[in-house]
This record gives structure tokens, C-alpha cells and sequence, in this order.
């Protein structure tokens, strides 16, 4: 055996073992001893939002971005048609607001999982992200009971779409 450290008296490996299977069942080694160095994620860019000024689902929408991290600036317009063609949304794809993040289009209520999914693979020729419609479950649109899936389509510059994600 060894000899003790620090004066300590000499303990058994059995000992040892019980000892530390203890402290880990109570949980004082369950964070690390030194601190790990903080890590720094880069922050969301702002998403700027065009509404119309009295919806409610698109300031849900609003609130439910900024609880995910994201910065809003909301921009209150009576014409939402001008807002979606000067930003290339296709009609089939429209929703109640269209925002901008980045250089991508979203449009309606898409997730914010899948916003940063699409900030961080930046799909090739992609114009954006839509949730068409109103779809009940989508962040912002919560409705009780059991709700259908929909679709979160990626649009392209070309018009071409694909389904991004199901939720």
C-alpha cells in the first residue's frame, strides 16, 4: 500500500471505491471539479419582422423567437403583398408575416430550431424557410388538442421547393 498523502491515515482500494461510489450516488461529482473555460456560441442575428399591427399569432410568433435567443426588430406595415414580393415569397408558400434573417426569407410560423438549422447549413440557392398557412401546432399558433403535422418548406431563388423539415 502507499503511503498516505498529507498525513492522511491509509485507506483500502475497497474503501476508496465505496467512498467514491458514494459521493457520485449523491451527486458531488456530478460537475466537474475545475471549472470547464466558458465557451462563447456566436449570437442569433437579428430577425427583422413585417406584420400586420394587429396580429396576435405573429406577436406570439415574436415573443417565442426572442424566448429562443433571437433579437427582433418588429416593423408594423399595412401591406404585407409588397412586403412578400419585394422578397421573392412564392403565393403558394404565404402566411400572416414575413421576416428577414440574414439573407434568407422566413416566412410565417417556422421554428426557430430550424431557422438556426438554416443559418448554419446555408443551403445552396436557397431563398428561405416557410410554414404556409397557419399551421395549428407551428410555434406561435399553439392550439389545444391533437393537431395535424405540417410541413416547413425551403424555397429557392430558382422557385424550385423541397419539404426542409416535418413537424
Amino acid at each position: 500500500m502507499h503511503s498516505p498523502a498529507f498525513g492522511a491515515a491509509p485507506q483500502s482500494r475497497r474503501a476508496f471505491l465505496g467512498t467514491a461510489a458514494a459521493l457520485v450516488a449523491g451527486g458531488a461529482l456530478s460537475r466537474p471539479l475545475l471549472a470547464a473555460p466558458a465557451t462563447t456560441a456566436a449570437p442569433l442575428p437579428q430577425v427583422n419582422v413585417y406584420k400586420d399591427a394587429g396580429c396576435g399569432c405573429c406577436k406570439e410568433w415574436v415573443k417565442y423567437l426572442e424566448k429562443n435567443g433571437f433579437t427582433v426588430k418588429s416593423h408594423d406595415t399595412p401591406d404585407m403583398q409588397s412586403v412578400k414580393a419585394s422578397f421573392g415569397v412564392p403565393d403558394a408558400l404565404g402566411s400572416c408575416h414575413t421576416a428577414r434573417v440574414g439573407t434568407y426569407v422566413i416566412e410565417g410560423h417556422v421554428p426557430a430550431d430550424l431557422i438556426v438549422k438554416l443559418l448554419t447549413e446555408k443551403p445552396a440557392n436557397a431563398r428561405g424557410l416557410a410554414a404556409p398557412g397557419m399551421p395549428n401546432r407551428a410555434p406561435g399558433m399553439q392550439q389545444p388538442g391533437p393537431q395535424p403535422p405540417y410541413d416547413v418548406i425551403l424555397f429557392e431563388k430558382s422557385g424550385k421547393t423541397r419539404v426542409y423539415a416535418t413537424r
